[in-house]
């Protein structure tokens, strides 16, 4: 799996729901990331009332990227059934092309494991502190891909422990800004995952524009690159802007292949080596120097570009039922979804069971201080 055994970096393009709800267009789309070299093609696959409380996906979402005159509207119309999941999964053997999907929530992982078959799983950031998806992926053996965007070092840390004892799983440094700002890309992080986590690969998941802080993190030693992808940026939809297109991904593409296998130790040899390998348009010394700057561990913490993301798909601590007032909280009694408002994050799911709610709550409510 990801080409370690070749010493090739694995290439993602990351089609996520830029197809616009047209299975001819993610035809398309596999085809063309095939073209331009990708590994692997990966959708995002989602079970709406799983994912979303019923508040969050009656929120009005009328904005000029909406498929919809509420988020779940627009949310359900860029969904694909399983059959047609299956469909894509053909037509991406056919090419000789890998094909997955992030899975959004426990049931879409589950489906994507035993129902599609995937080859890996990939867990996003909006779910990397989804503390009871973590630890069931953990326990399963389908090989796990781990964005880290949106978390401090501490949880970071923690989800290296909750997958330290599996071979077969990767953690991308992320930043999930779209686009992100090159100071905020935080590149030097890759090395310092590198070296605290030993045990698993090492990739990076990038939002920001352009290509060269990609090839850049494949300097840094990324064995796993992750773009999100487009045939039109000027198509409707919020991801497109830090999206690359064909010509574009091509050429990310013949960069990482002349960069992939050597891994410079400093931002000058990393600055030198890209300086010789990229063509001059898709150079830009000041924005590289930024995104190579000096990072500490404490610097792996919510952004403040993070923040509009968080805010949009964070998710909550909700309660899976309806429950007198006197209740003490079970394991069956909190589920993990997007909710409207936000409550308590997921990475504090073990400080809640057990403790005892003071007045009734209501099934998909979120979990909140107030609550005990």
């Amino acid at each position: 799996m990801w080409n370690l055994d070749d010493g090739k970096v694995f290439v993602i393009a990351e089609i996520g729901q830029n197809h616009q709800g047209s299975l001819d267009i993610a035809k398309q789309m596999i085809q063309a990331a095939k073209d331009c070299g990708a590994d692997c093609v990966k959708f995002q696959r989602s079970n709406l009332s799983e994912k979303f409380t019923g508040s969050a996906l009656a929120r009005p979402y009328t904005g000029s990227n909406s498929w919809g005159t509420t988020y779940g509207e627009h949310k359900a119309f860029l969904e694909f059934s399983l059959d047609q999941y299956r469909q894509l999964q053909r037509f991406a053997a056919d090419l000789g092309v890998l094909f997955t999907a992030s899975a959004m929530d426990m049931a879409s992982l589950y489906e994507l494991e035993t129902l599609l078959c995937v080859p890996f799983i990939k867990i996003g950031s909006g779910d990397a502190d989804n503390l009871p998806m973590l630890r069931y992926a953990a326990g399963r053996s389908i090989p796990i891909v781990i964005s880290t965007g949106m978390q401090d070092w501490e949880h970071v840390c923690l989800m290296y422990r909750t997958f330290q004892h599996r071979a077969n799983v990767a953690l991308l440094h992320c930043v999930s800004a779209y686009p992100t700002p090159p100071e905020d890309t935080m590149l030097q992080l890759i090395p310092l995952y590198r070296r605290h986590f030993p045990e698993l690969t090492v990739g990076y998941s990038g939002h920001e524009l352009g290509l060269q802080l990609t090839v850049a993190s494949v300097a840094l030693g990324a064995k796993i690159v992750e773009r999100h992808f487009t045939l039109d940026k000027s198509w409707k939809g919020t991801d497109h802007r830090a999206s690359l297109d064909p010509t574009e991904f091509s050429r990310l593409v013949r960069y990482i292949r002349a960069v992939e296998g050597t891994v410079p130790h400093t931002a000058d040899s990393v600055m030198e080596r890209l300086r010789a390998d990229l063509d001059d348009d898709d150079f830009d010394e000041t924005k590289l120097r930024l995104a190579l700057k000096e990072v500490t561990a404490r610097d792996r913490k919510l952004l403040e570009s993070e923040k509009p993301c968080h805010s949009k798909l964070g998710k909550s601590l909700v309660y899976t039922k309806n429950l007198p007032a006197g209740s003490f909280l079970a394991d069956g009694d909190i589920g993990v979804k997007v909710s409207e408002p936000q409550g308590i994050s997921p990475r504090f799911y073990d400080t809640i069971l057990g403790r005892k709610v003071t007045h009734k709550v209501s099934i998909d409510e979120p979990v909140m201080t107030n609550h005990f």
